[in-house]
């Protein structure tokens, strides 16, 4: 049985059904996606748009991963040097540009002698020095996915193409047909199934549900630019200017227009104006009360609709009193380290064994990749956080509650964010093991349980002198 529940009063004109303006909204599908011109034209004219594009990849990227896994610190700079060399951040920044822009892109991975990319990736096959790097391509240069879709539920693509084809375009000629396990997909919003199919499996352009409030916020702001124009104007009262504009001659009409003109002029030089004896000029000027008010709201509504701070998506600091901007920011930092999760993570899992491969010959058992915090204190907070840490840890461990080994875990757990404490090793970590304070204190003086416990060493007898005990 279908059900109609809605709220409906004819009398008042609210609700279903009644002649409300409310009811007469309508949110037609536009899939402004799907507007190449429009997306190309706004993001080259309008610099809100491309921080909006630019300005969370970024950030995504500010940070970049830390690499978690026993081999040597040589190894590391390897692999800074290969990530160097192909301009591997450059290259995802741009995949990401161009997914948020138009919806999706594309990073091709390039694999030196490996032609035949319609074959999945063997990474049996990846051999020292051969990863090249990505070939990044939106979703308007030339790359078109196939119907034939991945039907492996264990692959990480399933549900979406198989292969990529890419085109030359300028020609129509077939460049390469490419196996999705050499695809890094990059895309703007997630869409529902149905509407990921109309989009050719890409998502959405970030500027689809930001293309309203970005209208509006540009014709407010051309409508305060225009309002200065008119913030003080001047007006004579002229005795038959009707019958003057309406029925005199073309010679009448003339020497008054060159009259206006002399006037004009003579202000603009003098900032006076001359006018017959009698007549009357007056001035109005155009407050702007009110206008800043509704054009933060406006940037606000931006931001929002951007996910984007007001402070970083348009360069403002906080405004108001005591206000810091800390909260907003903490908010942000949030979404960032969920996106480096959910959508950087993939990625870099995907390319680390190939990076591994080319830079070292091997994948290590336990590689392992750690994305550090977005928000860092100053020195003086990091210093005080450091200190109350360590305080609260020498408090457990010297109550015996940790043996040594963990309490310094604990402490090289602190050095990785704050750098302090960051030599500890492992080897000492693992001598340790076992240690308790009491423990070491009696290692170090026989004594000192007798202090513990409060008793005082006392003289030796004259049996335990004779070693009769």
């Amino acid at each position: 049985m279908a059900t109609m529940d809605a709220f409906s009063n004819p009398a008042a004109r609210l609700g279903f059904g009644t002649m409300d303006l409310t009811q007469a909204t309508t949110y037609p599908m536009t899939r402004l996606t799907q507007n190449y011109e429009l997306l190309t034209s706004l993001y080259r004219d309008n610099w809100i748009v491309q921080n909006i594009v630019a300005t969370i990849p970024n950030d995504m990227i500010r940070k970049w991963y830390e690499i978690k896994s026993g081999i040597a610190p040589d190894y590391i700079d390897q692999m800074a040097k290969l990530e160097r060399r192909t301009q591997l951040r450059k290259k995802l920044l741009l995949g990401m540009y161009w997914g948020r822009l138009y919806g999706g892109a594309v990073g091709v991975i390039l694999i030196k002698g490996q032609n035949d990319m319609s074959q999945p990736l063997d990474l049996d096959m990846v051999l020292p020095g051969s990863f090249l790097g990505l070939q990044i391509l939106d979703r308007w240069s030339g790359v078109y996915p196939e119907g034939e879709l991945v039907t492996d539920p264990s692959d990480p693509d399933f549900g979406l193409p198989a292969y990529y084809t890419i085109r030359d375009d300028t020609t129509g000629y077939m460049v390469a047909r490419v196996h999705h396990s050499r695809i890094i997909r990059f895309i703007g919003r997630e869409l529902p199934w149905l509407e990921q199919v109309t989009e050719v499996y890409w998502g959405e352009s970030e500027l689809e549900a930001i293309y309203n409030e970005i209208v509006r916020r540009d014709n407010v702001a051309a409508n305060i630019a225009a309002l200065t124009f008119r913030a003080n104007v001047n007006y004579i009262e002229a005795d038959g200017l009707d019958q003057l504009l309406g029925t005199a001659n073309t010679e009448m009409q003339r020497r008054f227009w060159n009259t206006l003109a002399a006037q004009s002029m003579m202000e603009s030089n003098f900032g006076t104006r001359v006018i017959n004896k009698g007549d009357a000029i007056h001035n109005t000027q155009y407050t702007f009360t009110g206008l800043p008010e509704v054009y933060d709201r406006v940037m606000m509504d931006v931001a929002g609709a951007a996910r984007t701070p007001v402070t970083k998506l348009f360069g403002r600091s906080p405004a108001g009193l005591n206000a810091t901007g800390e909260a907003d920011m903490q908010n942000y930092y949030d979404y960032i380290d969920g996106l480096r999760e959910n959508d950087l993570r993939p990625i870099i899992e995907r390319l680390l064994p190939i990076m591994a491969l080319s830079a070292w010959g091997m994948i290590p058992d336990d590689l392992d990749i750690k994305f550090p915090t977005m928000q860092t204190a100053d020195a003086k907070e990091q210093a005080e956080i450091t200190e109350r840490n360590t305080a609260t840890i020498l408090s457990v461990y010297q109550n015996d509650l940790m043996d040594a080994a963990t309490a310094m875990q604990e402490l090289q757990a602190i050095g990785e964010e704050t750098g302090i404490f960051s030599k500890i090793s492992d080897e000492s970590i693992e001598a340790a093991r076992g240690q308790t304070y009491t423990n070491q204190r009696l290692m170090a003086d026989p004594l000192a349980g007798l202090e513990m416990t409060g008793n005082q060493p006392r003289e030796p007898n004259e049996e335990e002198q004779n070693g009769n005990f």
